[in-house]
């Protein structure tokens, strides 16, 4: 750490990590409250964008077109020489960074820290184009409706989405680019059991990975940010392998002369809905910002972009070790992991979980987001309710605690709720005429069983989800329905 009284730009550097702690404490003045879970659209955006529209200090420019004929807006602001560019949800399941850009501009209309401010916007022109692929983004895919990935269309530029990216950065001539995605929840640090909450990249422009001037910028800035995460989630940034990938937009925006910086949000414990994550956006983009503005992030060396650990996928959402499991007659101790898929509902603005079994056998090597260290617990099968009855409604009166504590995990209903396929109860339900599977344990499979110790059954494994039979319930999330 350099000390405050060697040089000006030392000072900067200090006080730019200074900031952090007060858009950390005041983020909620500027979260922006429409935007309150990840599925958001198109449409979505239009009121806010308007909104800026409107504003003196602002400009909002279509610069191009989806498929689909959604418009793509810049907004723009700043009267500085140094041109910073930020594009997100290039992939259309990736919203996170879109998010917490509408918090950016929020911090930047605001009264507050006008010192900061006036530093920020007399050296910089920002350029936030906030969903670079909206037809993803309606159906939360992450391909657009051509069907390719636009990050990997640098070359072709066969997707007007991908034209446009192009377009506006060499139209900008950007000094720096923050290219802005969501990554999977199943990434940890190397070698530890912490999730891989931001992950970075400055991209290599060539196959050799040479570090010119351009890309060491961008190193600079990312061992400043990885600085900054740590106040907040401490041990928990990755950095991805940098090989080379010559389709790729941030390689190829790297070689054109744009300093680019890779930014993934992972997971983060009981974060379902990334809402932690995208306050660590705003926090670290924003002081990011401020530092490129004072030049701060000139002093940090190449070394500390390096020392990021690299990023690792080996989280699964539940960890059971060291279960005692019967087969054939004979006992077996496996570890068993577990994924809860989300699968979106009608309209793609909510979703459910389908779980399966993701590994077993030796895991030690592998972390969850939830273990349970359940040596001595015995892997008991499922049951069916014995009676059948009429609905959901009937099935609400009875005691799921009860029912699980009793070994039963399906309810067998005359009449199963229409149009969906999860279940409100921690217990499946099914036609009456299903036929509960014996249990196997195998890759695939919806992981619903008990574990059992001295013939008392302690937890459920419901559709992947770990209840403690011995206390609460709640926070569950859902089980599913057999048609």
């Amino acid at each position: 750490m350099c000390l405050p009284f060697l040089s000006q730009a030392c000072l900067a550097q200090e006080t730019a990590v200074d900031i952090t702690d007060s858009l950390y404490a005041t983020y909620d003045n500027y979260r922006e409250p429409s935007l309150k879970k990840r599925r958001i659209k198109h449409s979505d955006l239009q009121p806010l964008l308007q909104e800026y529209k409107a504003l003196p200090d602002f400009s909002v420019n279509k610069v191009g077109s989806s498929i689909e004929g959604r418009p793509l807006y810049l907004v723009s602001t700043g009267s500085g020489e140094t041109d910073v560019f930020l594009w997100s949800q290039m992939h259309g399941d990736e919203p996170t960074a879109t998010q917490a850009i509408f918090d950016i501009l929020n911090f930047l209309r605001s009264k507050d820290f006008p010192e900061e401010k006036k530093t920020i916007l007399g050296s910089l022109r920002l350029h936030f184009l906030p969903m670079l692929n909206p037809d993803g983004a309606e159906i939360y895919n992450r391909r657009n409706t051509l069907g390719i990935d636009i990050n990997r269309d640098a070359l072709m530029l066969q997707s007007p989405e991908g034209r446009t990216l192009k377009k506006v950065r060499d139209s900008l001539d950007a000094d720096f680019g923050f290219n802005l995605h969501d990554q999977s929840t199943y990434y940890n640090t190397e070698r530890t059991h912490k999730p891989a909450t931001i992950s970075y990249l400055a991209p290599a422009f060539n196959y050799e990975k040479d570090i010119n001037e351009v890309r060491a910028n961008a190193m600079k800035v990312i061992g400043y940010m990885n600085e900054i995460i740590q106040r907040y989630a401490p041990g928990q940034v990755g950095r991805y392998n940098d090989d080379f990938e010559p389709r790729a937009f941030g390689d190829n925006i790297q070689k054109w002369g744009t300093s680019a910086i890779l930014i993934e949000s992972g997971g983060y414990p009981d974060d379902e809905e990334k809402q932690y994550i995208r306050k660590l956006n705003y926090v670290s983009i924003l002081a990011a910002i401020y530092a490129i503005a004072t030049d701060a992030y000139r002093e940090i060396p190449l070394s500390a972009y390096e020392e990021i650990p690299e990023n690792d996928r080996k989280l699964f959402d539940l960890k059971l070790s060291k279960v005692t499991y019967n087969l054939l007659g004979e006992d077996y101790l496996l570890d068993i992991g577990i994924h809860r898929q989300e699968i979106d509902r009608a309209g793609h603005e909510d979703f459910w979980y389908k779980s399966s079994l993701a590994d077993q056998g030796d895991l030690s090597t592998f972390y969850g987001y939830e273990t349970l260290e359940a040596e001595g617990y015995r892997v008991i099968g499922a049951r069916a309710y014995p009676d059948t009855l009429q609905d959901l409604e009937a099935a609400k009166s009875l005691d799921p605690a009860e029912l699980l504590r009793s070994g039963y995990a399906y309810l067998r209903l005359s009449t199963l709720p229409g149009n969906t396929a999860s279940s409100p109860l921690p217990l499946h339900l099914v036609h009456p005429d299903f036929k509960v599977p014996a249990l196997y344990l195998n890759v695939g499979m919806n992981p619903t069983f008990f574990l059992q110790k001295e013939g008392v059954i302690h937890y459920a494994v419901i559709n992947g989800f770990l209840l403690n039979l011995q206390g609460s319930l709640e926070g569950f999330g859902n089980a599913l329905i057999y048609r």
